[in-house]
């Protein structure tokens, strides 16, 4: 897929989690040996820290809805847990899914997001577990934590293998790592091609179930499962994804306010994959 990049497009939007689509995007080629797709040549890592440091965040009520489904479909993972110590989130943004685990008995909780106006959004008893900047396995001790969870983060980074082998390496044995990724081959994003919200300009990776699995095990990480699930979110946030005309989708926005249905919570499969891999020992 050839590069669609508007800079007059852009904006502290464009870098924001679950934004409105723009459909723009790098130049994305498939690697035939393990089925990824990837921008092959990306921004540089700071360009991409400086979009992220100063991305916008408009997505409370989401990233909570998100937290709960996330959370609901590891409990079987987390029931495998050697122990509830530590966990660290990569890409924490407001800190909604770190309240989950701190609910569900971890010890510490930690949370690195670059976005500051993410962070500015956290609620106040959540703030002091997050850290602002981008995942560095150097500001951490070896066999530190056992879980680390990734949520819709490794497509934003160019190389996802150095994350997930940092991951393998903080870990302490029996520790557990967790993605949830978009699938590029799932009917939705297959249907819905160029116009579907995956093709991203913040969008560096786009993984199927075949090469996120490959990920895992190239970098350690055994028993590794890989499954759908549907995410549940309010109609209005299912109708900004949707590629619609911009006057459509106002008018459509405005008679579900209207009917009172623009709150009402439908789960879908669309797409997305959760990952789990366990660190040997």
């Amino acid at each position: 897929m050839e590069k669609n990049v508007d800079p007059r497009n852009l904006s502290a939007a464009s870098y924001a989690s679950r934004k409105e689509p723009e459909f723009m995007c790098h130049r994305l080629v498939r690697c035939e040996t393990c089925d990824l797709v990837y921008v092959d040549q990306p921004p540089s890592a700071s360009t991409l820290a400086t979009a992220y440091h100063d991305a916008s965040y408009d997505s409370e009520d989401e990233a909570a809805d998100a937290a709960e489904i996330y959370f609901q479909s590891m409990r079987s993972t987390l029931m495998r847990l050697r122990q509830r110590e530590d966990a660290l989130e990569i890409g924490a943004g407001s800190g909604a899914f770190l309240k989950q685990l701190a609910d569900s008995g971890f010890t510490r909780v930690t949370g690195i997001e670059p976005s500051v106006a993410a962070i500015s959004a956290a609620p106040a008893a959540v703030r002091p577990w997050l850290r602002q900047g981008i995942f560095i396995e150097a500001d951490y001790p070896p066999a530190s934590f056992d879980l680390i969870c990734c949520f819709m983060t490794l497509e934003h980074v160019p190389d996802p293998k150095i994350i997930a082998s940092a991951c393998c390496a903080l870990l302490r044995p029996g520790g557990v790592f967790v993605t949830v990724t978009h699938d590029y081959r799932s009917v939705v994003n297959r249907i819905l091609g160029r116009r579907s919200p995956i093709i991203d300009i913040e969008h560096m990776q786009l993984f199927s179930g075949r090469s996120i699995r490959e990920l895992f095990e190239r970098t350690g990480f055994s028993n590794v499962t890989v499954a759908p699930f549907a995410n549940r979110y309010a109609l209005k946030y299912w109708l900004r994804l949707t590629p619609l005309p911009r006057a459509l989708k106002q008018s459509v926005a405005a008679l579900l306010a209207a009917l009172g249905l623009d709150r009402k919570k439908l789960a879908v499969n669309v797409g997305n994959v959760i990952a789990t891999g366990i660190k040997p020992g």
